[in-house]
């Protein structure tokens, strides 16, 4: 019997892959969007434009009688202290689940916390006007965003061309700071200015655009290795829960990441700080006598942030070329030390609003030179430990919120608001010096040494 004709074709090697650390940039890969995950930043965008409505009023209206009727210390609690704890937590949970079940899993389990326990926040919580249900649906709530935000990040990473990476996580700040607090503060003062929306109104409104981005990053990102776990063929069974213990154990096996993730603590942990103090410093809060009105300070804010976010593109792009370590180093943490000091004391001794602004700008500016450490963190480690080392970067991330306003809150009125600036300045110093410590991936010297590493 003659044999089938496609058994006597002749057989050819399989063409070999393009690799795709040296394959051509295209498109909207070549300013930093990796194609197949482009939907997933929009998606961050939004769903942070929705979380970040709330951001400045939601505190005083959880005091107004129609608003859950708390007082000034029960609304301070929920809202800051509650929330922060939560969302410091489930920054680490974001890698560490990525690690487990993938990170498009982690997204949409992001996206569906927040719309269910924001919908309990709003429609049964806030009319009951009880304070431990307040914080109790609220403080869960602080678990959603960075579930999604932030397995979204680590997706990105982990999935992304080494060579992208900086510009990758430029990308992603854009998007995150661009909704919080941003473009989210802005949505909520249009509501509640000329378009009329009450208060409750403009929370549903919050609802609303965190569906529609956690629907889009659910459903639109079709990049295949979200739903594998961060792992490679040396994990005997990589969706074991015993590897939430990873993002745990790596800080004493790796000490580069516990470095890196004082670093990421630091990094923003003085923004929050400053923008606490300044209504009692800049502003006449507290009964402080000071120069700038209550508008001024939110465009005062809006402008420090607004730097930061066209700065954050620039230096994810420019910490590809230049090395994302000595950019980390030199305008990351030495640039915010002197930033620092010198927006606050120019600003106190001068008065001059347009030169306080543009010292917030320079501020936000060099900020942004921490934004290669989202690339910097995961590259420096194993694969099977990208998403410990990741969650906690995202714990940092989630720690400095809580992090800045707490040294405010013991050193102010011991040392005021100089004194808190001059801590700040030291904080950021001293990561300077451990900054360097950290391995950076795109030094040909370091490549060896990694390479050479594993091979043990």
């Amino acid at each position: 019997m003659n044999q089938p004709a496609t058994s006597r074709q002749p057989q050819h090697p399989p063409a070999s892959q393009p690799d795709p650390e040296s394959r051509p940039l295209r498109g909207i890969e070549r300013i930093g969007i990796p194609k197949p995950l482009f939907w997933g930043f929009v998606a961050v965008l939004i769903y942070m434009v929705g979380d970040g409505v709330e951001i400045s009023y939601l505190t005083d209206y959880l005091t107004q009688p129609d608003g859950g009727g708390l007082a000034g210390a029960q609304a301070t609690f929920a809202t800051v202290t509650v929330y922060g704890v939560a969302v410091m937590l489930a920054s680490w949970l974001s890698g560490t689940l990525s690690a487990i079940w993938g990170p498009r899993r982690v997204i949409w389990l992001g996206a569906a916390w927040w719309v269910v326990f924001e919908a309990i926040f709003l429609f049964a919580a806030i009319p009951s006007q009880n304070f431990a249900f307040i914080v109790t649906t609220y403080g869960i709530r602080g678990f959603a965003y960075p579930l999604f935000a932030f397995a979204f990040l680590v997706w990105a990473q982990t999935t992304s061309p080494t060579r992208m990476r900086g510009s990758v996580a430029g990308w992603f700040w854009f998007a995150f700071t661009g909704g919080l607090p941003t473009l989210g503060a802005g949505v909520a003062a249009l509501a509640i200015g000329p378009l009329g929306f009450s208060h409750y109104d403009t929370l549903v409104l919050s609802l609303v655009l965190v569906a529609a981005g956690g629907a889009l990053g659910s459903f639109a990102v079709r990049e295949p290795n979200g739903l594998k776990p961060i792992a490679d063929e040396s994990v005997a069974n990589p969706r074991s829960y015993r590897r939430l213990l990873e993002g745990v154990d790596i800080l004493w096996r790796d000490r580069r990441t516990l470095l890196g993730g004082l670093v990421r603590i630091v990094n923003t942990a003085p923004q929050y700080g400053f923008f606490a103090m300044f209504p009692f410093t800049f502003g006449n809060a507290g009964g402080n006598d000071g120069f700038l009105s209550v508008p001024q300070i939110a465009t005062l804010t809006a402008s420090a942030y607004g730097a930061n976010i066209a700065a954050n593109l620039f230096f994810g792009v420019f910490g590809d070329y230049f090395g994302w370590r000595r950019t980390v180093t030199f305008f990351g943490c030495l640039g915010c030390a002197v930033a620092t000091p010198l927006w606050y004391f120019t600003a106190i001794a001068t008065e001059n609003f347009p030169l306080t602004i543009a010292l917030g700008c320079l501020y936000g500016v060099l900020l942004a030179g921490f934004v290669p450490l989202s690339a910097l963190m995961p590259s420096m480690v194993r694969h099977k430990d990208k998403g410990a080392s990741l969650a906690i970067l995202n714990f940092g991330a989630g720690g400095a919120a809580f992090v800045g306003p707490v040294v405010v809150t013991l050193f102010y009125p011991l040392v005021g608001g100089g004194g808190v600036a001059v801590i700040f300045s030291g904080l950021y110093l001293a990561v300077a010096v451990l900054s360097t410590r950290l391995k950076d991936p795109s030094d040909p010297g370091e490549q060896r040494a990694a390479a050479k590493a594993d091979a043990l």
